[in-house]
């Protein structure tokens, strides 16, 4: 990995295996112009795809390997990825053993969340909207991702996880069928909902993140605490918000969250 890295990318505190290496952008150090500025990820947003292609490869050559871009639909699906396979393919979490590429997660408020093994011999990245974390029957996104990597349930505890920016608990207000997605099998998420006005919820996606997980049986988390630092739709000058700049622009950026093996 390259040392030059813009000053305000995420590199997540964790202690994983020195070979086992994380970055997340944020909306700097590219060349997109406005309001995709600088550094846009996405090549469905509407930005300059020339713009967007020089991006990646800054991102490639930050992480001296090829990031794997998946098509993202909201979904549960999970992909093993390696070199022989494109981008583009529709899925939201992917799974690596391979050095020669990095699991690839592009957000603009819904939570990526990184995933290893304490030997590292696995990285995994997952996109954690609501509807992907909420899935369908209690298995959404990180349920599917946390099965294809086969850890034994006894083994989970040594699985390590870095959740990264998304929208926080007092921007993100949702309908009481957000509520029902969680709730109505899990009595412990409604502790992610706080009353709002209209009968609607403040939703703590992370939190709800972190309850999923731990019911895997992972319990090293680390990263997105739920607390305004790590906001994607309050920290404007640092991060792409969809539901933010949606209003005011019709669409906005996508930063990524990489992950790989550096053997």
């Amino acid at each position: 990995m390259t040392t030059d890295l813009p000053l305000s990318w995420l590199q997540p505190d964790w202690p994983v295996p020195s070979h086992v290496r994380a970055l997340m952008t944020d909306r700097h150090g590219g060349l997109s112009q406005a309001p995709f500025d600088s550094m846009n990820l996405g090549d469905h947003v509407g930005d300059r795809p020339s713009d967007v292609l020089s991006n990646r490869l800054r991102l490639q050559a930050a992480v001296g390997r090829r990031p794997i871009f998946l098509q993202q639909v909201h979904g549960v699906d999970c992909l093993r990825v390696n070199a022989d396979l494109a981008d583009g393919m529709a899925a939201d979490a992917s799974l690596s053993v391979s050095p020669d590429v990095a699991c690839t997660i592009l957000v603009a408020d819904c939570l990526p969340v990184l995933l290893c093994d304490a030997a590292g011999t696995w990285v995994a990245a997952a996109h954690a909207g609501w509807r992907g974390l909420a899935g369908q029957g209690g298995i959404g996104v990180l349920e599917k991702l946390v099965a294809l990597a086969e850890p034994r349930r006894s083994a989970r505890e040594a699985v390590l996880a870095w959740l990264g920016p998304c929208i926080g608990p007092h921007a993100f207000e949702v309908g009481p069928e957000v509520r029902a997605a969680f709730c109505d099998g899990d009595a412990q998420a409604a502790s992610c909902f706080e009353p709002a006005a209209n009968g609607k919820f403040q939703a703590d996606l992370a939190g709800l993140a972190r309850q999923r997980l731990q019911r895997l049986g992972l319990s090293q988390i680390f990263g997105n605490d739920s607390q305004a630092a790590w906001c994607t739709a309050t920290q404007a000058s640092r991060f792409f918000s969809h539901r933010r700049d949606g209003r005011l622009f019709g669409q906005t950026g996508r930063m990524a969250a990489c992950i790989w093996l550096a053997l």
